[in-house]
């Protein structure tokens, strides 16, 4: 029934093609092609008689001026009308005789009559002509006369005769038309009847039934009959439904499992919290409690410095010296530790911090540093942002320190601070003019206790760039030394600092902890200076007999 239906349709379909394009040639021909050819011949007949008068004129006036319908007359756009209708009709069509037939006539009578007249008349001064020629020139000019009046009668007759074509092959397109829609309608209504009964039905059923497993009926047989797809599709559903009912019961065995797994996570999850809490708490317990026997060892060999300085070999001083400053630079070093330690611990939220302001703060710090060394340090224009104004103003402290520290001896250091804007944040840098950093330690000098140089060549305890990228990374941007430039000698140390920053620490504790130390004493550090006077009273406590001896002697 559709293949009856889609074959009347095709023909329906092919006619009013056909009758489209006769219409649309018809109609070419009609307003075209025609119209324009009967224009010029008529143009050709006017432009005959035009010359025809001149010659008269000119052969009774001997004025030059009067072959001015001669001289213009152009025979070019009938020729352009014979070659449109050849191409439109062909070469051996009535049309395209009739044209020669019209050109060669008036040709003719130019060549054999206009032409010759005006030579006589100019050469003689005569104004009658030879009998002969007269005669000659009236024969030539009405077989002109017949031959381009019979040139427009042809054209308008068969314009007419296509006008009426297309009359009636507009009437066939319109019934084609008319029959396509009708057709069409048909068709769609056949279509339409065919999909519901072997389509759609089988589909709606399948959907209900599929609805129904989905509500819960899981031994509801999904099968419906139909073509070859919806059976199939039918099949499909109807193995899916029978894995989902199998599978119902392993993911109800497995689901008390999951719950029992689950739970086994989150406790395993918040030991390990409370473990890395303990362990940030013993490391700076014992970082504090480290400082203890660092401070008797301080204190008794500077007693023995003072006491027997001078009295003791040079080797004997040299060695309590090397002892002295052994305690120190581990006294400092454990001091750079917990300060490392403490970064990221505050529970203070991040607010609005005037970078020129800390950066002010930290050139205070480095006051002595930049008078003793004749640096420059410049600095302003920087932005406020958001974080924490200590870590920003000991990030400062650090770079510029760092930037001083590893002068070139041979000129003045000069430390920029600088900052621009970019997309969700500012990025800033700090460029020096001192010894630079090779490229391949351009990393490596932002890992803790890894130095570069020799520790009697510039002091220090490794930690002070570490201690930058933290400071960085917990405000959320990202720190690095830009590559070396040949024309500015130096390092330029870049870092970001973006817009909105999440210090939020599941784990974090406050600055300073109670802490009880392992004699079991209890210690209330709340701070680096509190931290720094308790450890002066301990110090004080061992040094005392010490001291009392000395006082004695």
């Amino acid at each position: 029934m559709l293949g009856v239906a889609g074959g009347v349709l095709l023909v329906v379909v092919g006619g009013a093609a056909y009758s489209l394009v006769e219409v649309v040639r018809h109609q070419s021909d009609v307003t075209d092609v025609y119209f324009d050819a009967i224009v010029r011949a008529e143009r050709l007949s006017t432009d005959l008689e035009d010359a025809g008068t001149s010659v008269e004129a000119f052969v009774a006036s001997g004025y030059d001026g009067a072959l001015t319908g001669l001289e213009t007359w152009d025979l070019r756009p009938a020729e352009a009308s014979r070659t449109r209708l050849s191409e439109a009709f062909g070469e051996d069509s009535a049309q395209v005789v009739r044209a020669d037939e019209a050109l060669d006539a008036v040709r003719a009578w130019r060549d054999g009559f206009a032409l010759p007249a005006v030579e006589h008349t100019a050469a003689t001064g005569e104004s009658t002509l030879p009998v002969e020629l007269r005669r000659t020139g009236g024969d030539l000019r009405a077989e002109a006369d017949v031959a381009v009046d019979g040139l427009v009668d042809r054209l308008a007759a068969d314009r007419e005769q296509s006008a009426d074509e297309l009359a009636t092959w507009t009437r066939t397109l319109f019934l084609a038309v008319v029959a396509l829609a009708v057709a069409s309608l048909a068709g769609a209504g056949l279509v339409w009847s065919t999909l519901r009964r072997r389509v759609l039905g089988p589909l709606a059923a399948l959907s209900e039934k599929a609805q129904a497993v989905s509500r819960g009926a899981l031994h509801q047989e999904v099968s419906v009959a139909g073509p070859g797809e919806i059976a199939a599709l039918s099949a499909a559903v109807e193995s899916m439904r029978v894995s989902l009912v199998e599978e119902m019961a392993t993911v109800s065995a497995s689901r008390a499992e999951i719950a029992e797994a689950h739970r086994q996570v989150t406790e395993q999850a918040e030991e390990l919290r409370r473990s890395n809490r303990d362990l940030e708490q013993f490391a700076y317990v014992a970082s504090h409690d480290l400082q203890e026997p660092l401070r008797k060892v301080a204190s008794f060999t500077q007693l023995l410095q003072k006491r027997y300085g001078g009295q003791l070999d040079d080797r004997a001083d040299q060695y309590i010296e090397f002892a002295v400053d052994g305690a120190k630079r581990m006294q400092r070093l454990i001091q750079d530790l917990l300060g490392f330690s403490r970064v990221g611990r505050s529970l203070e939220d991040p607010a609005p911090v005037d970078l020129d302001e800390a950066g002010s703060a930290a050139l205070s710090n480095l006051e002595s540093t930049v008078e003793a060394t004749g640096a420059v340090v410049r600095m302003g224009g920087l932005p406020t942002v958001v974080g924490h104004r200590s870590l920003l103003v000991q990030l400062f402290q650090n770079l510029v320190g760092n930037a001083i520290k590893f002068r070139d001896p041979d000129r003045d250091p000069e430390v920029v601070v600088g900052a621009a804007r970019y997309d969700g944040g500012w990025e800033l840098w700090c460029r020096d003019n001192g010894i630079g950093v090779d490229p391949q330690y351009a990393e490596r000098v932002f890992v803790i206790f890894q130095r570069l140089h020799p520790k009697d060549v510039y002091e220090g305890t490794g930690i002070g760039l570490a201690l930058c990228k933290k400071i960085v990374e917990f405000h959320g941007g990202t720190i690095g030394i830009d590559p070396p430039d040949p024309d500015h000698p130096g390092t330029t140390v870049r870092w970001t600092i973006p817009d909105v920053i999440d210090t939020t620490r599941e784990d974090a504790e406050p600055a300073g902890w109670d802490v009880v130390g392992p004699s079991g004493t209890g210690v209330a550090l709340s701070s680096t200076t509190d931290t720094a006077r308790v450890e002066d009273r301990e110090a004080s406590r061992s040094s005392g007999p010490a001291a009392d001896h000395k006082e004695r002697q």
